[in-house]
């Protein structure tokens, strides 16, 4: 099978900036970053990283290029991950980072999974909207709203060492 995914570079501009692509659902991560690096004119040198998305586009697990994790923190690494056991009908989003300097980031979506056309060579290009820019878009990092970020309000007196909850004879 085939899929096509529309990969959207998230930029803050009236501007549209996406490629539609198609690749076979064997194919690797690795597969898939070549073939959005070259279709938005990158080099494909730099480091990238694909990390799995829920349908609000919260990043989840990663799926990374190397792997730059302490001995038992494994990742999943693009090189060996197939597209079609982490992208599938129930769980079609992912989040591509490239180049972590710079932070290009794109919303990977899968649109749908046809059969394979007889006589096209995959990975395929199929459709170009928008220039990307000289730039990576500025990201602004905000929290919630709603979370409670005062840490230092728990009501204790730092000078009444007697009722502090640690054991006095620690070392």
């Amino acid at each position: 099978m085939i899929y096509r995914f529309r990969v959207i570079l998230d930029n803050d501009t009236e501007d549209d900036v996406f490629r539609d692509l198609e690749i076979r659902e064997t194919d690797t991560m690795e597969d898939l970053h070549n073939i959005i690096t070259q279709s938005f004119g990158f080099d494909g040198m730099e480091m990238a990283s694909f990390y799995i998305s829920d349908d609000e586009w919260n990043q989840g697990e990663e799926i990374a290029m190397m792997d730059m994790s302490d001995a038992g923190n494994e990742v999943k690494m693009m090189s060996t991950t197939v597209i079609k056991d982490v992208v599938h009908e129930a769980s079609p989003k992912l989040i591509y980072v490239y180049d972590f300097l710079n932070m290009w980031t794109f919303y990977v979506e899968l649109a749908e999974i046809v059969d394979e056309a007889v006589g096209t060579d995959y990975p395929n290009l199929m459709f170009v909207h928008g220039q990307i820019p000289d730039e990576a878009p500025d990201k602004t990092f905000e929290a919630d709203d709603d979370l409670d970020l005062n840490e230092f309000d728990d009501d204790l007196d730092i000078d009444d060492y007697d009722n502090l909850d640690f054991d006095e004879n620690w070392n």
